[in-house]
């Protein structure tokens, strides 16, 4: 039922799609694959972002008419292996486009990477080590 090649969608509230948008389009460097373009009553606006042809997607949702205020934890963590040193110019785009540093709340997490919060308090690491590693 469930093998390597399931496709995954991650969806969570924002309280500001176009900040969060700025922050993983023009921040992370993800491409917007789809969004809602026009308001429907009893719909959820959305953006989804990820890469091209991957096997995943992260979907923003946010419903106007009855709005869910985004309720991160310090442990509620979007992790990117990327198997090499974090670019601090990508921090510094990051930070830019909403983004703020913070202190990884498990140890292991500064260790082997940088975490940044994005705009509506969620946690992306940018991880050193590769998958599985």
């Amino acid at each position: 039922m469930i093998d390597s090649t399931t496709k995954v969608r991650v969806a969570r509230p924002s309280r500001d799609l176009a900040a969060a948008e700025r922050f993983y389009v023009d921040g992370l460097g993800l491409s917007v694959l789809w969004r809602s373009t026009e308001r429907v009553s009893g719909e959820h606006d959305l953006v989804m972002v990820g890469l091209p042809g991957g096997a995943w997607h992260f979907e923003l949702t946010r419903d106007p008419e009855q709005p869910l205020e985004p309720t991160p934890t310090v442990d509620d963590l979007f992790v990117l292996y990327l198997g090499a040193p974090v670019d601090e110019a990508a921090v510094a785009r990051l930070e830019a486009a909403g983004g703020k540093r913070v202190p990884a709340h498990n140890p292991y997490w500064d260790e082997f990477g940088v975490t940044v919060e994005d705009p509506d308090g969620y946690r992306l690491v940018l991880c050193t080590r590769t998958w599985g590693a």
